[in-house]
């Protein structure tokens, strides 16, 4: 029996018992309702006025009723706390008002090793995502570190409709399997076809599916990996510069992802008479054009175009400015990494 049935049960009763008085003596609204509360909680009050014999039988019947629905509540209310049912509809609920207030969020599908440390990243740039991973010990490890997550198979459209995939800002496919990242990304872009996604691939043949389903973009970290170690092994000074601009505990020093607007006073604008140098204090290092083509190194006469990526490396402040030189955060704006 839920609770909403039980508590309209005991109204129910009150209305019957206080109506009942009111037909069986003659008495009063306030004064029949009197009567059936302190009769239902057995406080033991004198009764409000003489009964008379047929109101006695009636005050014997809403005493035997009451007291039986309060037993039965307060039986049905420790069972409920005992066996943890009342924590996890709490929880329940509370879950399902912090997926209602998700909004310009990532969903990270997977919480393995790799998702912990999305997770962390995202933590560190104040970025709100949600966590879907299918392991339940996984999952409540998520929320032990205090991070919105489901359980639930991340592939599922249900799934990504219930963590309002409809307003998030991008979607990450970090489960440890291929076929699971293949299916997830694939049910992602059906549902929402302009939506940013990373997908993680283990193997070539992986990769090639991951950008078939719809992914923007595909990493193999046994890839980046590999080229990681063979650059620092050849080259340990650009690592190391490189590492210190792009890491998340470097505050003073970053490379960032600059979109820029179509509102924005640089478009239209060369770098030269931009001056992001002497205005900002940052350094550009290369511009995204918006068919996708990098130019690295652009020259001071290079112009800017509405829905270029600026790549620069600056200060955390400078770079705040820039941004809202550039027209404020875009939906895929991303740190530049290695």
């Amino acid at each position: 029996m839920s609770w909403r049935l039980l508590a309209l049960l005991i109204l129910a009763l009150m209305a019957v018992g206080t109506g009942g008085y009111v037909l069986i003596e003659g008495w009063s609204i306030w004064d029949a309702f009197y009567m059936t509360v302190i009769t239902i909680t057995t406080v033991g009050y004198r009764e409000v006025h003489t009964l008379t014999r047929a109101g006695e039988a009636w005050t014997i019947i809403v005493l035997l009723t009451g007291v039986g629905t309060f037993f039965f509540s307060f039986t049905l209310f420790m069972t409920l706390l005992s066996e943890g049912r009342w924590t996890e509809r709490r929880e329940r609920k509370r879950l399902a008002r912090m997926l209602d207030e998700l909004t310009d969020h990532f969903i990270l599908c997977g919480y393995g090793r790799m998702g912990e440390i999305i997770a962390r990243e995202l933590t560190r740039h104040r970025v709100p995502f949600v966590v879907v991973e299918r392991n339940p010990d996984r999952m409540h490890l998520a929320m032990d570190q205090g991070y919105v997550a489901v359980e639930a198979d991340a592939s599922n459209e249900d799934v990504l409709r219930r963590v309002r995939i409809d307003r998030a800002r991008g979607l990450i496919a970090a489960v440890s399997t291929d076929a699971e990242n293949v299916y997830a990304v694939l049910s992602a872009r059906l549902l929402k076809p302009d939506l940013f996604i990373v997908g993680r691939a283990e193997t070539d043949d992986a990769r090639a599916k991951l950008k078939r389903a719809g992914a923007d973009r595909v990493i193999s970290p046994y890839h980046i990996g590999g080229i990681q170690l063979a650059q620092t092994a050849l080259r340990p000074a650009v690592v190391d510069f490189v590492q210190l601009a792009t890491s998340s505990e470097n505050l003073d020093l970053n490379f960032e992802q600059v979109h820029i607007t179509d509102r924005s006073s640089l478009a239209g604008r060369n770098l030269l008479d931009a001056g992001l140098r002497q205005r900002f204090g940052v350094v550009v290092v290369g511009i995204r054009r918006a068919d996708g083509r990098m130019e690295f190194n652009p020259e001071p006469d290079t112009t800017i175009r509405a829905g270029d990526d600026l790549v620069v490396l600056g200060r955390a402040a400078s770079l705040k400015d820039l941004e809202g030189a550039a027209g404020g955060r875009n939906g895929q704006r991303e740190r530049a990494t290695s």
